[in-house]
């Protein structure tokens, strides 16, 4: 690689590591070995993860260099996605001690810098962007820890107590959707490749984001509440980062895809598919303007950052919750796995996944670019995820 890539990719893996230790920095003495949520591993795997996953790629797949903890490599090579059946047992003491996991990171940290620059391009983006996408996704896991676990940070005071006004609908006439982008063109996870163009018959799609305020009325009318709200005492509340705080109407509602698409049913409407929203997206900025990039640490009114608007009218589709499609994750015809990382995308192919697009608060600009693809179980309920409706 050139001299000026070698210099924008080492910053942006310095960057992509101060988001990951942030995470670690904000959990209580011991809390490293807590478990956030039952699906996932404990904090300290995590913590080894990051930087096994480096070595592992730049260093011995890359360079062939040996190890010198071989073991570490293969403890804190991959994660975890179980379903309900398979949820792990194991306890704090059947991991290694803080002291040894850090003193492997250190080591780690030290010999990817001295051949960060004599690794394959394509391979650097990878550890960037995978320590990024671990960057918020540990923050959903945050998320989720008792307050007292963590250290105390600054909390919102809230958003209005109005819901947002009323959601109306914009067309989005008939036309073509290019999905994914060509090979050869960027960066890009297999996933995302190659170009494919889809025909989109016209549709209608919501302006905004479902709010809290609307998915109220669903829970009135017995729906599920979200995962983040909490009933007390003839009043809602809503757990945002750092505190608990009186449910924001005019924010958006993080639930899961099912819950998404029982609204849609209630409501009269449907998700979108992928390529409806790549339709309903044209003209929008694809760069870090509103609730992303780590800007914030919860959502803001589905009303804010109108200067995003779609060419079509439609508000907010980057940033502030990843929005929900109904279509299940499989690969774009003439798909190719990653040769140094086949399971990347295909172990997800299993039509138990469904995708996402946009972004959250803690989605970094260098995955804003709109081949990307998010995705998740239909039930899992930690994820910063948003939803608006379409009428076909």
């Amino acid at each position: 690689m050139t001299l000026a890539t070698a210099t924008t990719l080492r910053a942006q893996l310095e960057e992509a590591r101060r988001r990951s230790d942030q995470i670690f920095g904000l959990l209580a003495p011991g809390a490293l070995y807590d478990r956030a949520v039952d699906e996932r591993h404990r904090f300290l795997f995590y913590l080894g993860h990051l930087e096994a996953f480096d070595w592992n790629l730049l260093c011995k797949h890359a360079m062939a260099m040996p190890p010198f903890q071989a073991s570490f490599d293969q403890l804190f090579a991959f994660g975890i996605d179980p379903d309900a059946s398979g949820l792990p047992t194991d306890g704090p003491g059947d991991w290694p001690t803080e002291e040894e996991v850090q003193s492997y990171c250190s080591r780690v940290r030290g010999t990817v810098d001295r051949i960060l620059d004599q690794a394959p391009e394509q391979l650097v983006h990878v550890a960037i962007e995978h320590r990024l996408m671990h960057a918020e996704t540990l923050a959903y896991l945050l998320h989720n820890m008792p307050l007292d676990r963590m250290i105390p940070h600054e909390a919102p005071t809230g958003g209005s107590p109005e819901t947002a006004a009323d959601n109306r609908w914009c067309v989005v006439r008939a036309g073509v959707a290019s999905l994914g982008m060509e090979r050869g063109s960027g960066f890009g996870w297999d996933n995302e490749f190659p170009l494919t163009r889809v025909s989109v018959p016209e549709f209608a799609i919501a302006k905004y984001k479902v709010s809290n305020g609307d998915y109220l009325r669903f829970v009135m009318d017995g729906g599920t509440p979200s995962h983040f709200w909490r009933y007390d005492d003839g009043d809602w509340k809503l757990r945002t980062m750092f505190a608990e705080i009186a449910l924001p109407l005019d924010w958006p509602v993080y639930v899961t895809q099912a819950q998404a698409r029982d609204y849609a049913a209630w409501s009269g409407g449907r998700l979108a598919t992928e390529a409806q929203y790549h339709r309903a997206a044209e003209g929008a900025p694809e760069s870090a303007c509103g609730n992303v990039d780590f800007r914030g640490w919860d959502p803001v009114s589905v009303q804010a950052d109108a200067e995003g608007d779609s060419h079509w009218g439609v508000s907010q589709l980057v940033g502030n919750g990843w929005e929900w499609t109904r279509d299940l994750f499989r690969p774009f015809p003439g798909f190719e796995p990653f040769e140094f990382y086949p399971g990347y995308s295909a172990n997800f192919f299993d039509e138990d996944h469904y995708v996402m697009k946009g972004g959250s608060p803690r989605t970094a600009e260098k995955m804003l670019r709109r081949s990307f693809r998010n995705w998740f179980r239909d039930d899992y309920k930690y994820v910063f995820a948003t939803f608006r409706c379409v009428d076909e």
